[in-house]
């Protein structure tokens, strides 16, 4: 092997010699005006209002319930978009199954380029500090950036923080008035390794203050503050990552009753956030 391409300092550069100002060569908006002519798609906005459920939980639940509706106009070559009515919502969708940063950040990328307003992303997460029995939701301020994809959005940096502070605090004030459902707030560690979580690994998470370890929230919020896109984040913690027997119980089918209160919460305070926005 050549020696000068076996040496770190000069590979090709994961977090360096980046132009994070620059526009992008390939947009979603491109891949999804090609998809719609080969599938033969009409131009339809998705709902406003998204779910990232990269368990499947949900969606599944909506398929059991005869609830959801294929959305006609969605145009992802990899996913399938569910419509379903939320109640005190309205309209909202909701895509299973994009686990991991890059995965959920291509979909976030084509939700946003096909009308999507708001994305709330709810994932299910290890717990790093103890705060509570599982199963609990995290409402995430900030990830640790152990990933890959926040790098190509904004410049390095420890953390990737929510992009909008008011809304995250609106979120917390709608939550605390949910019955029977605990979710507190705080940072958690973003990998793109899940069988690489070692102790030194974990050790290291905790001392940045992490709470839970999960595999998107990073990468979305970096980019959701490169793009100044609304995006919430939630991590449902129902493991210690399987140290004991009896682990990953999510609580009343699947947690989908408790994850859809958690997302119609953060939605009522998006909206009411929006409204004063609006009309000052």
């Amino acid at each position: 092997m050549d020696e000068k391409t076996d040496r770190a300092d000069i590979a090709w550069p994961l977090v360096v010699s980046k132009d994070h100002k620059a526009p992008s060569v390939f947009r979603p908006e491109a891949l999804l005006r090609e998809a719609r002519r080969q599938k033969g798609l009409p131009l339809v906005a998705v709902p406003e209002i998204c779910v990232l459920d990269p368990d499947g939980d949900v969606v599944r639940h909506i398929k059991r319930k005869g609830n959801g509706r294929t959305h006609e106009g969605w145009a992802c070559y990899h996913t399938e978009l569910l419509a379903f009515d939320l109640d005190d919502v309205g309209e909202v969708g909701i895509v299973g199954c994009a686990v991991g940063a890059p995965f959920a950040v291509l979909v976030a990328e084509q939700l946003f380029a096909s009308g999507c307003r708001l994305i709330v992303s709810v994932t299910s997460a290890g717990q790093i500090t103890p705060i509570g029995p599982t199963p609990y939701f995290i409402l995430i301020d900030r990830a640790v950036r152990d990933e890959g994809t926040s790098h190509h959005y904004l410049p390095p940096a420890t953390f990737a923080e929510a992009p909008d502070s008011v809304l995250l605090t609106d979120a917390e004030r709608e939550l605390l008035g949910l019955t029977g459902i605990s979710v507190h707030r705080g940072p958690t560690w973003t990998t793109d390794a899940p069988y690489r979580e070692t102790e030194a690994a974990i050790a290291s998470a905790r001392d940045l203050g992490a709470l839970a370890v999960e595999m998107e929230a990073a990468a979305l919020y970096a980019f959701a503050n490169a793009a100044r896109r609304s995006v919430i984040c939630f991590a449902h913690v129902t493991n210690a990552m399987a140290q004991t027997e009896g682990d990953f119980e999510k609580g009343e089918a699947d947690g989908t009753t408790a994850t859809l209160a958690v997302v119609a919460a953060a939605t009522r305070a998006w909206s009411a956030s929006r409204r004063r926005r609006d009309f000052g």
